[in-house]
């Protein structure tokens, strides 16, 4: 039985199912699965960031996207939220240590697809021209 089932019977073995539509893993997944999570992640991924430093090292995402993104990682407990009582109040993120281990996944894709840039522009090329 998965640790997912909606079945309340006892169990031998639970075990999460990403496959399965109600599981947490599977709704964790999706989450990371943003843009803009992976993103934020692999940033946080290089040290800890200020609201605004991290909305600047990610090109392109608004405030309020990039709020609702930290909110969500940081229910999923991927992301800190530290509110540091200076003047003025500033709000910085971190990663956990599973949003570490998360972020470190992310990073070697990112590497792989970084070092693959030739090929996928090459095959992208190829692609279009049989058009």
């Amino acid at each position: 039985m998965s640790a997912c089932d909606t079945d309340p019977g006892p169990s031998q073995e639970l075990v999460a199912d990403v496959f399965a539509r109600g599981c947490t893993s599977r709704a964790t997944l999706e989450d990371i699965g943003s843009k803009w999570a992976q993103l934020a992640l692999l940033a946080l991924g290089e040290g800890g960031y200020r609201f605004n430093a991290l909305r600047r090292r990610v090109e392109g995402v608004s405030e309020k996207m990039l709020s609702q993104t930290l909110q969500t990682l940081e229910r999923d407990g991927l992301v800190t939220r530290d509110v540091v009582s200076a003047i003025p109040p500033r709000v910085e993120y971190a990663l956990t240590p599973l949003g570490e281990q998360v972020a470190g996944r992310l990073r070697e894709l990112a590497d792989l697809l970084e070092r693959s840039v030739p090929q996928v522009t090459a095959a992208r090329a190829a692609y279009d021209s049989r058009g």
